[in-house]
């Protein structure tokens, strides 16, 4: 079975067939499911979806990009929501300094926060992380307590080192299908099987040949295709490491 470890299905785009798609998502093969909250907003409506369908798993956080709907009351929120039963994780919070360059303290505060609401709930993280990898490497590395994924990683091989020897997970998503993505096979180079977490983050960054369409964690049979070309395994063998490796990161089942 396949652990799609980052995906938004509470995302308008599924409005149309949500149902539909996720009741289909067992016989497609995919056996668990962890949807990431953005605000307080979306971070209900993935406990809603949490609470309908038994694979799939909320987290709840705020997203950098969100940073307009963050105020004195979010803390609040975050607080009474990550209590519930079926939150696994404190996501998807990070730093994006690629569409903001102007709030990176305000980002930093809300980041900082949000870890150390994890620390206090010992739960794992989503960290979403563009291009502030220096930032958001030196913010994890003062928790040396917490552990998560890099989602959709896209740092380098030596970032990828340091965070993996502090017990972090790496999450990978359609990119790594891409041809012209040759960082992610450096980068593979350096992280043990243990450590591999498969993801869509859907809707957006289908894999080839899907690529133009609404991604679903369908789809991922064609990242754990190529993920298991360049560790040199077989799929079956990446699809069960992967999720044993997500299971056991956000201790859901008996892995």
């Amino acid at each position: 079975m396949i652990f799609d470890t980052h995906a938004h299905y509470d995302d308008k785009r599924f409005d149309p067939d949500r149902e539909q798609v996720l009741s289909a998502l067992p016989e497609r093969g995919v056996g668990l499911v962890l949807n990431p909250g953005c605000n307080g907003e979306s971070s209900r409506s993935a406990i809603a979806l949490a609470e309908r369908y038994p694979h799939v798993w909320a987290a709840v956080g705020w997203h950098p990009e969100d940073w307009a709907s963050w105020d004195k009351a979010s803390m609040d929120t975050l607080r009474a929501l990550c209590t519930h039963p079926r939150v696994a994780a404190i996501g998807e919070i990070g730093l994006d300094y690629y569409w903001d360059k102007e709030r990176k303290s305000l980002m930093r505060e809300m980041f900082e926060r949000q870890l150390n609401l994890a620390l206090q709930r010992d739960l794992p993280v989503i960290v979403h992380d563009r291009e502030a990898h220096e930032d958001s490497l030196a913010m994890v590395e003062n928790y040396p307590g917490l552990r998560g994924v890099f989602h959709c990683y896209s740092g380098s091989p030596e970032m990828a080192e340091r965070l993996l020897a502090l017990g972090w997970y790496l999450g990978f998503d359609g990119p790594v299908t891409y041809k012209n993505n040759k960082k992610a096979a450096a980068v593979l180079s350096v992280t043990p099987p243990d450590r591999i977490l498969v993801e869509t983050d859907s809707p957006y960054l289908s894999p080839e040949p899907l690529r133009g369409r609404r991604n679903d964690s369908g789809s991922l049979p064609y990242v754990i295709r190529r993920l298991a070309e360049l560790k040199g395994v077989s799929e079956e063998e990446m699809e069960r490491l992967t999720w044993e490796n997500g299971r056991r990161l956000f201790r859901i089942g008996d892995a």
